[in-house]
């Protein structure tokens, strides 16, 4: 048994508790006291610490592209050529360095949980590995080598656009059905910090008789299901001019939408929709930075909180890694949609990055802090320049409206301690990201 002591611990209410100690038992909570002395052998994490937080949608060879889109001007479609032509590149070994080095600046920023929605499966021309996973396997290697656990989201991408041919890159994506896809995913098999679900690229890429397949594979499995879902309006107009109805409303009719659903953006919905993904108990991931850094909108996190859908946070492109930044983001887009503040609060937002995130990746014993969940634990500094000050009864708001992912120092993955005053115990993450990211761009 191993213990940590908290300064200050977030157990899921509306206020941090001070001094709180937690045992730890084959990586899993064993118990959990609060308003204690430190005891002479118990792990001090100072300041306040929260559950493992959960990025709920990850694209990992994205983070490729951090800067160099936004040199000139643009929309989400000249971003998907810039991406289109990194896709073209990468190979296994080049795709498990570069997600390795992603997997591990997400731990250093307190991300201890990554869906990550996976679409690059084949070589060129979609031709086919020796192992038809090769893609994924690299990306489950890549997380169990930093520490991270995974959902691999494994996704079914069919189309260049409804009705459309895939181009040459698309053909790296596909499996040419979804009989295909779900007879190479179902070669792939869940352990202990690697899970797999599926996935739906969107109405664009997956016609709805394939969605029933994907969703019928998904069903008995208990399996995570995801898909994008309405990110621009002409992703709403193609859909209805096709099928006559919206995308949420394309994917319940094929028997996508349950508790284990989790729309991805959710920008442009009608009341329709928003009541379709409420009364169905859905999950929405929002993805702010990326949603700004493509124009893509704000979504109607209030009205689909207030329909029943639970809320969570992804990253998705990676313009930026920090789940805070996310939260934050929520609720201050849409104060400026809305003109209203206080629409979510402080603990909402957590939950968000933390339990909601982590039961939509099928993790449903991860992302609290409470005996029987998994030792999953990251603690933010409260005497750096964005956090000093903050009063007790204000540490949930100081951690979601001001900290940053810079202020994570100490990051526990199953007991084990993955970073350490910032740093990664045994991965030099920058120099990593560096050396590898260069080697990707010098294949494009």
């Amino acid at each position: 048994m191993s213990q940590f002591w908290c300064d200050f611990a977030w157990l899921g209410g509306d206020t941090a508790t001070p001094h709180v100690l937690i045992d730890v038992v084959d990586g899993r909570i064993g118990a959990v006291a609060a308003g204690v002395d430190r005891p002479p052998a118990a792990a001090h994490l100072a300041g306040l610490t929260l559950p493992g937080m959960a990025n709920a949608h990850s694209h990992a060879f994205h983070r490729a592209l951090r800067g160099r889109t936004q040199v000139g001007t643009g929309s989400f479609w000249t971003w998907r050529d810039q991406m289109y032509a990194l896709a073209q590149s990468l190979t296994p070994d080049t795709y498990f360095d570069l997600a390795q080095a992603v997997f591990g600046e997400m731990l250093l920023a307190g991300v201890t949980c990554v869906g990550e929605f996976h679409y690059l499966h084949h070589g060129a021309e979609g031709r086919r590995y020796t192992d038809p996973n090769a893609m994924g396997v690299a990306v489950v290697a890549a997380a169990k080598a930093v520490g991270i656990r995974i959902t691999l989201l494994d996704t079914c991408y069919l189309h260049g656009g409804i009705g459309i041919a895939p181009n040459e890159v698309q053909q790296r994506f596909s499996d040419g059905s979804a009989e295909a896809w779900a007879e190479r995913v179902s070669l792939i098999a869940d352990n202990d910090v690697a899970r797999v679900g599926a996935a739906i690229h969107s109405v664009r890429a997956v016609d709805p008789d394939s969605m029933r397949v994907v969703a019928g594979w998904a069903a008995p499995r208990s399996a995570p299901l995801h898909a994008h879902v309405s990110e621009q309006h002409a992703e709403n107009e193609q859909c209805r001019i096709a099928h006559g109805r919206t995308p949420t409303e394309v994917l319940s009719d094929a028997g996508a939408l349950g508790e284990r659903f989790t729309a991805v953006h959710a920008t442009h919905l009608s009341d329709r929709d928003v009541a379709l993904l409420g009364g169905s108990r859905c999950t929405i991931c929002m993805c702010p930075t990326t949603e700004r850094d493509l124009a893509d909108g704000i979504g109607p996190t209030t009205r689909l909180g207030a329909a029943g859908a639970n809320i969570s946070l992804g990253s998705d492109s990676h313009a930026v890694i920090d789940l805070f930044e996310e939260a934050r983001a929520v609720e201050l887009d849409e104060r400026l949609s809305s003109n209203v503040r206080g629409n979510h609060t402080a603990a909402m937002l957590l939950k968000a990055a933390t339990l909601h995130g982590h039961r939509s990746l099928g993790w449903v014993d991860a992302g609290i802090i409470r005996a029987g969940a998994v030792a999953d634990l990251v603690s933010v500094r409260l005497d750096s320049v964005r956090t000093a000050g903050a009063s007790a009864g204000s540490l949930l708001e100081t951690a979601v409206f001001a900290a940053t992912a810079t202020d994570v120092h100490h990051v526990i993955v199953g007991g084990e301690v993955r970073v350490r005053d910032g740093a990664h115990v045994s991965f030099d993450v920058a120099g990593e990201l560096g050396r590898t990211l260069r080697t990707v761009w010098e294949g494009v």
